[in-house]
């Protein structure tokens, strides 16, 4: 079944950077194909507790949808009640959003390992007095380290405005990414590629 103007999906073509992201796993509504080519408006959501990363965030992927994109801190605030909601909703209708994309970092694990130092192969000088003297203390024995490791788990969502339900999710996981642009940038790249896989998004 092929949709338009009802569905939002993230377009990015992001260059090769330091940070990757894995998907863990996904969901699609298998009802529900997205055309790139019919896609109007879509409001993007970076749910970030820092509020300037979170602009930040937005604003990027808003650029990256090449004019279909909208931040949502132009729209959405953090005390929405019932009454807001209602009016919001009509707000987005009657500026043509067709969904929303939900960004959100899940988690963030933590984990510090030792690693032992090692004795290094004997160097060519080995069999001399002076070469041995002269590098002995820093090129035999490598000392021990702790080594940390940080995984970041963003979830990606995407609702239907139209259907009003969920019509995408997955888990991506990062390894020590530098930045949160980054690594935000690595999770729509993988998050689109995976959209593309599984048949959610076509570009005819």
């Amino acid at each position: 079944m092929k949709l338009s103007k009802h569905f939002l999906v993230i377009v990015i073509a992001l260059s090769g950077c330091g940070t990757t992201a894995h998907i863990e796993k996904s969901w699609r509504d298998p009802e529900v194909t997205v055309d790139m080519s019919k896609l109007n408006k879509v409001l993007v959501v970076a749910m970030l507790k820092n509020e300037a990363n979170r602009h930040v965030t937005e604003d990027k992927l808003v650029m990256l949808l090449n004019g279909k994109g909208v931040a949502s801190y132009n729209y959405l605030t953090k005390d929405i009640t019932q009454e807001k909601e209602d009016a919001m909703r009509q707000k987005l209708k009657e500026d043509g959003i067709d969904g929303i994309v939900i960004m959100r970092l899940a988690d963030v694990d933590k984990d510090v390992k030792y690693v032992p130092g090692s004795f290094n192969t004997f160097p060519p000088y080995y069999g001399r007095f002076w070469g041995y003297y002269r590098r002995a203390g820093s090129n035999f024995y490598q000392q021990g380290y702790y080594e940390t490791t940080k995984t970041f788990t963003v979830e990606t969502n995407v609702y239907s405005l139209v259907r009003d339900k969920l019509v995408w999710s997955g888990l991506t996981n990062s390894v020590n990414p530098s930045n949160v642009e980054k690594l935000m940038d690595a999770t729509a790249k993988t998050v689109y590629a995976r959209m593309k896989k599984e048949g959610f998004v076509t570009n005819n």
